[in-house]
């Protein structure tokens, strides 16, 4: 006898995107907890503090901080650029910020606000001329510019050089804590909300084929350049945030790291989801200082995981997740 697979979907489908079918309490709950218990647990971690250590707070720290590039990354793939600039973005708002809190003496607030903008309009006017280009083209040039960046400030000692500048505190833990928590969920509901409007469409239609749009008499580059400003905005953010979180910008924040771990987070938890990119992100930086006990092993060991992973599971977690979450699986007789 042979068997197959059979994929059954759970009684609670989506009618839509949107629309669900809702009989009982059962089913109710069956759609809230994937997403309640995740941002539950989010928010709840900061409290945890004397449970789980400074240490590891820091991490979480960072960890939702890489989340938030990671989904500025995952918002240029949504529409066909693929970026190794993050680090450009994530440099820009670290240096505007410096500017505005050290040379003008701005509060930490204004600061992160007006650099995050700052910091998207500048890398937006550096890349969008580029967007015309596709594939590895775009690709290189993203992967340039924050090197070139990092070129200039080191030869012309502009913006302290070598040396760095100072920043004020944020001066508050929960402060420093819940801010890119929250703000990470609100952009990723945010632009997962974005996503099924009829913009979203639209810039889903043009990755797929941006010359049928354009034939459809839709300004296809004014959609790449908002979407690029959008994206460099969420990226200053945390750029800035994270300068006066350790009260110093050097030229460390054009690091290569800030433009490959967002993309690994967004390889391993699954693209066109942007949930999947905040878990590859809560995924990659934990286990990454978990393995440090390992000293210069670790790098094998984790290369590995993400090797196993990527080779088992090429689809992403969140993917394989949601698929088994949402249907059943059983061997069937043919």
């Amino acid at each position: 006898m042979e068997y197959r697979i059979e994929r059954i979907d759970r009684g609670i489908k989506a009618r839509c995107e949107d629309i669900y079918a809702l009989l009982s309490l059962k089913e109710i709950a069956y759609l809230v907890f994937p997403r309640f218990f995740p941002v539950f647990a989010i928010l709840i971690i900061p409290l945890l503090r004397s449970v789980i250590g400074e240490y590891w707070e820091k991490v979480f720290f960072l960890t939702c901080n890489l989340a938030i590039l990671s989904i500025s990354l995952e918002l240029l793939l949504s529409i066909g650029l693929i970026s190794l600039g993050q680090a450009l973005f994530f440099g820009a708002g670290a240096y505007f910020s410096a500017i505005f809190n050290n040379y003008m003496h701005l509060p930490v607030a204004l600061s992160i606000i007006a650099a995050s903008v700052c910091g998207g309009i500048f890398c937006s006017i550096l890349i969008f001329p580029a967007s015309r280009l596709r594939g590895i083209y775009f690709t290189i040039i993203t992967l340039c510019l924050p090197l070139f960046l990092f070129r200039i400030i080191e030869v012309t000692k502009i913006l302290g050089g070598t040396q760095g500048i100072s920043l004020s505190p944020i001066g508050n833990y929960y402060l420093e804590m819940y801010i890119p928590s929250v703000f990470m969920l609100t952009f990723l509901f945010g632009i997962r909300r974005l996503m099924g409007t009829d913009c979203g469409i639209i810039i889903r239609a043009i990755k797929d084929n941006e010359f049928s749009v354009m034939a459809s008499g839709i300004n296809v580059y004014a959609y790449k350049f908002a979407v690029i400003l959008i994206s460099a905005t969420i990226g200053s953010f945390s750029g800035a945030y994270t300068a006066h979180f350790y009260q110093f910008v050097g030229m460390s924040v054009f690091s290569l790291d800030y433009s490959i771990i967002p993309l690994t987070c967004v390889l391993l938890g699954g693209s066109s989801t942007f949930g999947g990119s905040v878990l590859g992100a809560f995924l990659i930086v934990p286990v990454s200082e978990a393995l440090r006990i390992f000293g210069t092993l670790r790098i094998v060991i984790y290369s590995a995981f993400l090797i196993l992973v990527l080779l088992l599971l090429p689809e992403g977690i969140f993917h394989y997740i949601q698929r088994k979450y949402h249907k059943i699986e059983r061997w069937k007789r043919i």
